[in-house]
């Protein structure tokens, strides 16, 4: 069973200040709505909530140092899976390490490594948040593109009462919510993914097929709900999965995923078919079971190219990506040879040499572009080049004047 999570991965970063027991409540709220997150807290943010508090309520190790583990490079690592970082609390002297882009311990590493949209939730004490130097480096932080909670105003751990209390987690949750919301680049599409491979029935008990898992589709379909799209994955022969947020329709032979592309592509921005169609059927499906003596022959028949067809009345402001799998001779030739012949914008084409690929987490192949562009993977994570594709149609969808509306 492959399970996708309903919510992005986020890293929690927690700093040295009496506000971290705070940030439990918001690790488990991330959880509830469906976020993979991991904590990293400071060292110093240790002695106000433990390692093992973190570690129980996430089920995830909670590293501080580069050097709690000598897998892979920890830094690097983390930033290049967190889909969003949350550093809550931020203390004073954490917000001053981010700002002059210190790296001394894993998480100002990481947040210096990433990409990822990294929201600040300053907590402090009134005159150290007021204070210039702190005021400089929330607007430093501000102008590079990071979002800088203002933080509540109320009675302070010291009996102080004014600006610097952490927020309550339902008002940090908005602002988390209106972060990834604002950075959606699919919002308000629609894409059809097609997943999986079609079969084709001899009689009641034989069939023929081929190997395809649905993983690549499924992880397209994921990346693309991510980026805020309405999506739906015509299902064929797939490993089993759970999708949430998807509108999810099987199907079983050519025919079936024929008829589902057909009712969901005239309201679709875009169609990935990655589904492994079987190229022919069984001229004649018997309805009951052929002895073994008498199975000796079947006559096949051409099952309809779906992409091809599809293509032929696709819109103008849609846009088409398709697959195709080959063993032997020249990918980038071939593999152009099927991007113009099917009439699509973009073609990925993987060897599959020995039956690698299918099933596995990696793959490798070619992404070919209608604009002569191509990009390159050799075992790389499917997730990788789901995450590929994505980028493009958001950046089609602009081209065509159809971004985020």
């Amino acid at each position: 069973m492959i399970n996708f999570p309903r919510g992005r991965e986020v890293i929690l970063g927690v700093g040295a200040g009496i506000a971290a027991y705070k940030s439990c409540d918001l690790l488990r709220r991330l959880i509830d709505v469906g976020h993979s997150t991991t904590v990293i807290p400071t060292s110093s943010s240790i002695n106000f909530v433990g390692r093992t508090t973190w570690e129980a309520l996430s089920g995830k190790p909670a590293p501080s140092e580069l050097w709690d583990s000598n897998e892979g490079v920890a830094h690097v690592d983390a930033a290049k899976r967190a889909e969003l970082i949350v550093v809550a609390p931020a203390t004073a002297d954490l917000i001053a390490r981010i700002a002059t882009g210190r790296a001394d311990d894993l998480l100002t590493s990481t947040i210096l490594a990433t990409t990822a949209p990294i929201l600040i939730v300053p907590a402090m004490h009134p005159e150290m948040y007021l204070n210039p130097a702190t005021q400089s480096n929330i607007a430093l932080l501000r102008e590079r593109g990071l979002s800088v909670m203002e933080p509540a105003i109320g009675k302070l751990t010291s009996g102080d009462e004014g600006i610097g209390r952490f927020p309550e987690t339902s008002i940090i949750l908005k602002e988390i919510n209106q972060l990834i919301s604002s950075r959606q680049k699919l919002r308000n599409k629609k894409i059809v993914v097609t997943a999986g491979g079609t079969i084709e029935a001899i009689d009641p008990v034989r069939y023929i097929g081929n190997r395809s898992s649905g993983r690549q589709g499924l992880e397209i379909a994921y990346r693309a709900r991510s980026e805020g799209a309405c999506v739906t994955v015509i299902a064929a022969n797939t490993e089993e999965f759970n999708l949430p947020g998807v509108k999810r329709i099987n199907v079983g032979s050519a025919r079936e995923m024929q008829n589902a592309m057909k009712s969901e592509l005239d309201t679709a921005d875009a169609l990935i078919m990655s589904a492994a169609v079987v190229d022919a059927k069984p001229a004649a499906r018997s309805e009951e079971k052929i002895s073994k003596e008498n199975l000796v022959e079947i006559t096949l028949e051409r099952n309809p190219d779906l992409l091809a067809e599809a293509a032929q009345q696709k819109r103008p402001n849609q846009v088409f990506v398709g697959f195709a799998a080959e063993t032997e001779g020249n990918l980038l030739e071939r593999g152009l040879r099927k991007l113009h012949s099917k009439g699509v914008d973009y073609l990925y084409v993987t060897d599959v040499s020995g039956g690698r690929v299918f099933g596995e987490e990696t793959t490798t192949g070619i992404l070919l572009s209608k604009r002569g562009v191509s990009w390159n993977f050799l075992e790389a994570p499917k997730v990788e080049v789901a995450s590929y594709i994505v980028d493009r149609l958001a950046e089609d969808f602009v081209e065509l004047g159809s971004g985020n509306e």
